[in-house]
């Protein structure tokens, strides 16, 4: 297997983008990454687009021809895939596209995360988040994304006495580092005190311990690692790609305090890039809402399990910390279009390995790790980065 590279990369804005529609944000992050690359679009042999709903949020499937078309690929006649995995569609797509070009089978590609969610009432919103969950032994009976991950951090607190500040402080602190973030679709700072007197959503997570829905697009552009030097002095090398499964439905899961899925997939990464997790510098983890990314820097082997409300209290997590989690704001802050989230998190990464980050730039970030998840966890993906 062939080493793989990004050598571009581009963003949309996250947030209510009632002005643009799902095609033009698609091929604004898109244009934005093969621009990024210097390359034009006659040398992408296959697009990989992440979308969790598109038939439903905008009525329209046939995703991977659509993004194709509208950039001006579909005259090159190139493979366009459509890759879904609910809430880690879009780091599918990535995984899928670095395994396209390390198999020797493509020489570069593009793989891009796309979703047009708030053109709909926010019941359909809710609804359709919802069937990222066991359809029929969850969501039919009631349950909803906000009340699992509530029934989690209940489990949580009582197992290993993690408090509400804690997770409260998850959500003042990313929302801190996206002040500097000009995609965010929150930039602006909140307190613990806000976090805990905002309304109640599930007990005990509240409205500011939750991700919101957004729009937005990302892309990058991937090739051949020993071709990366042709079109870019400071290629991001992907060292790791890894998805792993497990049960779709809560009340399966061995321990619902921790997402084995995530495990497996952070074990596989880290033995392919020959990495322990304390050389990671940097990691965007999956932060839906405050407990999720309590649960992931535990089962990402960043803290022992139990100690990441601890950690974080103790600023071990912000930028210039033990390790800077979600230096961009996250999912808590930058917004949450699902098919995208994964792909930004990309984009973040090799910023911040490129040292153009801005003010939010991690001190001689040298090491970056995604993890995004589906539902509840019923998958993990994990892509390990370097300089």
């Amino acid at each position: 297997m062939r080493e793989v590279a990004i050598i571009g990369v581009g963003n949309t804005v996250f947030g209510e983008l009632w002005e643009k529609s799902f095609r033009d944000i698609a091929v604004e992050a898109g244009l934005k990454a093969i621009g990024d690359a210097g390359i034009s679009g006659e040398e992408i042999e296959a697009l990989y687009g992440g979308n969790m709903s598109a038939g439903r949020f905008v009525e329209q499937e046939h995703v991977g021809a659509l993004i194709a078309d509208y950039a001006g690929l579909a005259g090159l006649h190139i493979p366009a895939v459509r890759a879904e995995a609910a809430c880690a569609s879009g780091a599918l797509a990535l995984h899928l596209a670095v395994l396209s070009v390390a198999s020797g089978w493509y020489d570069l590609v593009i793989a891009a995360g796309v979703e047009k969610m708030t053109d709909v009432e926010s019941d359909i919103a809710d609804d359709l988040l919802a069937s990222s969950v066991d359809r029929e032994w969850e969501a039919i009976c009631g349950a909803t994304l906000p009340s699992l991950f509530a029934q989690m951090a209940r489990a949580h607190i009582e197992k290993y006495h993690t408090t509400s500040e804690q997770m409260a402080k998850v959500a003042v602190k990313n929302h801190s580092n996206a002040v500097h973030n000009p995609y965010a679709q929150f930039r602006r700072g909140i307190s613990i005190e806000a976090v805990l007197g905002s309304p109640l959503v599930a007990d005990p997570l509240r409205m500011l311990d939750c991700s919101s829905i957004a729009d937005g697009a990302a892309a990058v552009v991937l090739c051949a690692a020993e071709k990366a030097k042709e079109y870019t002095d400071s290629p991001i090398y992907v060292k790791a790609s890894a998805q792993a499964s497990d049960t779709i439905s809560l009340h399966n899961r061995r321990d619902i305090t921790t997402m084995d899925a995530t495990v497996f997939a952070a074990k596989k990464a880290y033995q392919t890039a020959s990495l322990e997790p304390s050389q990671i510098d940097l990691a965007e983890v999956h932060d839906s809402y405050t407990i999720a990314e309590l649960i992931a820097i535990e089962d990402l082997g960043f803290f022992n399990k139990g100690e990441g409300g601890v950690a974080t209290e103790e600023g071990q997590t912000e930028i210039g910390g033990r390790i800077s989690i979600n230096p961009s704001g996250g999912l808590k802050a930058c917004g949450h279009p699902l098919g995208a989230t994964g792909i930004r998190q990309a984009v973040e990464i090799t910023e911040q390995l490129r040292g153009e980050a801005g003010k939010r730039q991690v001190p001689n970030a040298e090491v970056g790790l995604t993890h995004n998840i589906g539902g509840t966890g019923g998958t993990a993906i994990v892509h390990i980065f370097s300089a």
